[in-house]
């Protein structure tokens, strides 16, 4: 995953980085391999990035350095091309309109056949990242507005896609036609206009949340900034929107597709509740992502909650393992249990989701060491089984452990004493009150889009 913001501030907003910096590092849950920020005086552009967290690359100096109006920011998880500071985002390149810079959150998935193209051009890529894609069509267009250049570049590519893309006067937002990445639009309290991937960016900086960004939809912002031209790429698709966005990846506090995470997420534990009862004495979440979904599970079977799994929320993306074997100590290190609430008791541990089970199986050891009496797994979505092609980094079709046992097989292998998934059907029909298509690509291996 990734996540975008962009910033056209209004009559008060004169650094639009700062701006920018807080939403980026609001969306930090989108991705964690680098962050960058481009601003904009309008006349030059500026840009500050680098490999790591925003808190680790931007600091006060380096925010200094970003002055202007207008600015974007990009926070990248790899899922085309390395975690290299050549594939750091927003990317900048000379065009005919102009430096122009381009954050993305997506993944073509015709990258081969286009970047072969363009190579034949004499093109030389700079990065390894299918972004560069869309910025090298635009820097190569013969049209003569860079909105124009932009939508005969989208033309050229098939995928999923939400960009914020900016030369020195413009502002652009645009959403794939199929929907798949959310992308949405606030407005600044001076009369500015946000766009961010999640509106929890919005809340951060106060922006108030207008709406979405339509699939197809192509937002500029140019001129006095007070107003938006809006207009929509040919050859509308049915909405797929990413349903696993509402599950697992957006933050609990945001408002994705026309749902309230928490909330969806919440209903998802009731659904499991109503279709998958347990006989137990306590409900225990899976920190963070479970919470929501053990509300829902204990609302509906009147099982109380207990916060016996304990997270630690300091652990770095590396650490010294001691010399001395532990067992586990990778769960061990950002997990612990409290006996005392366990011992003895029969317990549900409510889960997202499990993709491997590999975590799932050494956190029920855990329990289980702590002295439960049994313990029931209960997963508050289906089982995927096919990796994601539009803008999420997921494991191989072989990695899925739902791909090679069946959920009695999972069931022995994780050792738990009952183990039930969410149906599809149950997924579904929490997630269609708000009346629109998904991708479920990852639960039916039926794709939207033809892989090239």
């Amino acid at each position: 995953m990734c996540g975008i913001v962009g910033v056209w501030g209004g009559s008060i907003t004169t650094e639009a980085s700062i701006f920018a910096y807080l939403g980026s590092y609001a969306q930090q849950h989108r991705g964690q391999a680098s962050a960058g920020v481009v601003s904009s005086d309008e006349e030059y552009l500026y840009q500050e990035a680098g490999v790591g967290r925003v808190r680790e690359i931007f600091t006060e100096e380096r925010l200094k350095r970003l002055p202007g109006r207008i600015a974007i920011g990009h926070n990248r998880y790899a899922t085309t091309g390395d975690t290299g500071a050549c594939n750091v985002q927003p990317l900048v390149a000379e065009t005919p309109f102009g430096r122009v810079a381009l954050a993305h959150n997506g993944n073509l998935v015709n990258t081969s056949s286009v970047r072969q193209m363009l190579t034949e051009r004499g093109v030389l890529f700079k990065s390894t990242t299918d972004t560069e894609i869309i910025l090298q069509l635009i820097a190569t267009s013969k049209e003569e507005t860079l909105l124009a250049a932009l939508r005969k570049a989208l033309m050229e590519v098939e995928g999923a896609y939400s960009l914020v893309v900016m030369n020195a006067k413009e502002l652009i937002a645009v959403r794939d036609p199929r929907g798949f990445r959310p992308l949405c639009i606030g407005t600044l309290a001076d009369g500015g206009h946000v766009f961010a991937s999640e509106t929890c960016a919005l809340d951060l900086i106060e922006a108030i949340h207008v709406r979405d960004v339509l699939p197809g939809e192509i937002v500029q912002v140019y001129g006095d900034g007070k107003n938006m031209y809006c207009s929509f790429l040919p050859g509308m698709e049915r909405q797929r929107a990413c349903l696993f966005e509402l599950v697992y990846f957006a933050r609990p506090d945001s408002n994705v597709f026309g749902h309230n995470v928490y909330v969806t997420r919440k209903a998802f534990g009731a659904q499991l509740a109503r279709e998958a009862p347990a006989r137990a004495d306590i409900i225990v979440p899976v920190p963070d992502s479970g919470v929501p979904a053990a509300l829902g599970f204990s609302e509906v079977s009147g099982i109380p909650i207990e916060h016996a799994l304990i997270r630690n929320h300091y652990v770095g993306r590396t650490f010294i393992e001691p010399t001395q074997s532990i067992r586990h100590f990778g769960v061990k290190v950002k997990h612990n249990v409290i006996r005392r609430v366990i011992f003895g008791k029969r317990v549900v541990v409510v889960d997202d989701s499990i993709v491997r089970g590999t975590t799932s199986k050494k956190l029920i050891e855990m329990i289980r060491n702590a002295g439960a009496r049994e313990v029931h797994v209960r997963v508050s979505s289906p089982p995927p089984r096919e990796p994601c092609y539009y803008g999420i980094n997921t494991p191989t079709r072989e990695e899925y452990i739902a791909n090679k046992h069946t959920v009695a097989e999972i069931c022995q292998y994780i050792n738990a004493d009952s183990l039930v998934y969410l149906s599809y059907q149950g997924m579904l029909e929490v997630a269609q009150k708000v009346p629109q298509g998904y991708c479920t690509t990852c639960w039916t291996s039926i794709h939207p889009i033809r892989i090239l």
